[in-house]
This record gives structure tokens, sequence and C-alpha cells, in this order.
């Protein structure tokens, strides 16, 4: 499993996106709580990752460390990344950021069916001279506060691939499962 979460970071930090799909079960969801957004099969996930890309060119992750119970895989490690762009709604200082991060995998087929994404955006934001509140706007829509959400709720951001802009309205996420026993 840890091969696998290790391929792929290797694969996201060239900005890779055919090797890194190639690793994805058609199933793959792909999840990224402080952004709010959820991608669901390859199309979805191919358009995130792209759309992340164009907004983190220099994307890399490096995994520090792990532990699994044999059906699910938790990785922690440091993110760096320059946010770019205006797709937030700001205009950034151009420096990189580094960011504790730790992700949550599970496993279908040999392959990856499920990645949650979890840093802290407030960090990114300081680290990148932009105002949390200004992206979270954006990302969220109006002054709407994630976590202020019942419990699975969250409003789809920039990177959900059904919704390029900011919704109106509220989405359900689903937990990440693994294999059925």
């Amino acid at each position: 499993m840890f091969e696998l979460a290790q391929e792929l970071a290797v694969a996201k930090s060239r900005q890779d996106v055919p090797a890194a799909m190639r690793l994805f079960h058609r199933d793959m969801v792909l999840e990224a709580p402080a952004f709010g957004t959820t991608a669901r099969g390859p199309d979805e996930n191919e358009k995130a990752l792209i759309g992340f890309f164009a907004s983190f060119p220099d994307y890399g992750i490096e995994l520090q460390g792990h532990a699994d119970n044999g059906d699910a895989l938790v990785c922690w490690g440091t993110a760096r990344m320059t946010m770019t762009g205006g797709r937030f709604g700001v205009v950034p200082d151009g420096r990189r950021a580094e960011l504790p991060v730790f992700i949550q995998f599970a496993f279908k087929d040999g392959l990856i069916a499920g990645e949650r994404f979890f840093f802290d955006l407030s960090t990114l934001c300081a680290q990148s001279g932009v105002s949390t509140d200004a992206v979270r706007r954006t990302v969220f829509g109006g002054a709407v506060d994630p976590e202020a959400l019942p419990h699975g709720q969250r409003q789809p951001g920039f990177l959900d691939a059904r919704h390029p802009h900011p919704p109106s309205s509220t989405s359900r996420i689903e937990p990440i499962r693994g294999e059925e026993t």
C-alpha cells in the first residue's frame, strides 16, 4: 500500500497526471477538505489534478511516515507549493509555502480507490501572502464557514471538476471506504 502512495507522491511532485491516473481505481474518490472538494471517477479526478497543478505548478510532496491497518493507509509529510493565478480570487505574493499534510488512502483491486488530502488552509494562505477569508469566500461562496455546515456537508470548490465556479448550494461528501469484505 505504501509503495502505491509513494509512487503517487512522485507522480504528483512531477505534475505527471497520466502517471497519477494509472494508480487510480476506476471508482477513485479524491477529497481535499480544505477546499471542500470531491472528485469521483477518472474524468473528474483528471480535471481536479489538472486544475490543482495549474494553481500550484511547482507542487511537491515528501512522505515522511505512514501507518496502516491492512485495509487503509495514512501518510504524513510536507507539501511545498506556490499559489499562482487568480483561481482563489486573490493575488498571491509568489512565495513558496511549506506545510504539514496528512493523507488517508483506501485501496481496491491493487489500486488507490480513495485519497483524502488534509492540510491547513490558513497556513497555506499566510505563507502565500493572501487572506484566508478571501480564499474561503471564493472556494466556498459567500461567507460560508464549512465547519458550521452539518457533518458531511460541504460546498464544492475550485478543484471539484463538476463545479468550476463557486456554487450556491451544498453537496454531500461520502466517506471513503476500502474494499468491502
